[in-house]
């Protein structure tokens, strides 16, 4: 046997334990939202309707197991009652430069839009939306929030993130099971006719709320601004 053959098979075989050795995707991943982003996702959502609407998510990875979301700002779309593109690519850099002057930390941890009336689901054009954000960053996360079925005390709302087709061709899982899975949400047979579990899977989102948020809150349902006063 060629010994630059034999080295080339030490190489492959090499590369390919390295591979396997990379932290994979884990179902006990979660998205946490603070309630001023969730309230602005539905509030951008709802001026929207019937069109899709989209805009960026900000906040930070913590570890491999959690991502939160502190904010979200709407950007410049192409936007339809089926479909929504980014049409400002220079826009975004600019909204990050004007939050660096004002000392915000955070950075860009993915994207979301609306589906108005038809669930939370992800298209052929959300999805290459989506692998474009991973692209920038594995843990980039697109959140769907459906403002016409939300009602008050409950938010149409899921997360997703795309799958690695190349390893599902080698037979390896999306993601790796090392905790409970019977938090996640049941997926609806729209979401699984359009992919689900076959170009992108669904993560749990949780939310957070501090004692500021607690107050602004509790303050929503009051008609008069008087009313805090008594």
């Amino acid at each position: 046997m060629d010994i630059s053959r034999f080295l080339g098979l030490g190489a492959m075989m090499g590369g390919g334990a390295n591979m396997g050795d990379q932290p994979s995707p884990d179902t006990a991943e979660q998205v946490y939202i603070s309630s001023l982003a969730l309230l602005k996702m539905l509030k951008h959502g709802r001026a929207g309707v019937p069109f899709e609407v989209m805009g960026l998510m900000l906040g930070d990875v913590v570890d491999e197991y959690t991502v939160t979301v502190c904010d979200v700002f709407a950007m410049p779309q192409s936007g339809t009652g089926v479909s929504v593109e980014a049409v400002g690519p220079v826009f975004q850099q600019k909204m990050m430069d004007m939050l660096k002057q004002v000392e915000r930390s955070e950075i860009v941890v993915g994207w979301y839009h609306s589906h108005p009336g038809f669930g939370c689901w992800l298209s052929n054009v959300d999805v290459n939306t989506q692998q474009s954000f991973e692209q920038l960053n594995k843990r980039s996360v697109a959140v769907v929030v459906d403002p016409v079925q939300s009602v008050k005390g409950k938010v149409v709302i899921d997360a997703f993130r795309c799958i690695n087709q190349q390893a599902l061709m080698f037979g390896h899982e999306p993601r790796q099971t090392t905790s409970n899975v019977g938090h996640l949400n049941k997926p609806s047979v729209q979401a699984l006719v359009h992919g689900l579990n076959r170009h992108y899977y669904s993560m749990p989102i949780s939310y957070r709320k501090n004692e500021l948020e607690v107050q602004m809150l509790s303050n929503l349902h009051k008609k008069q601004w008087t009313e805090g006063l008594q």
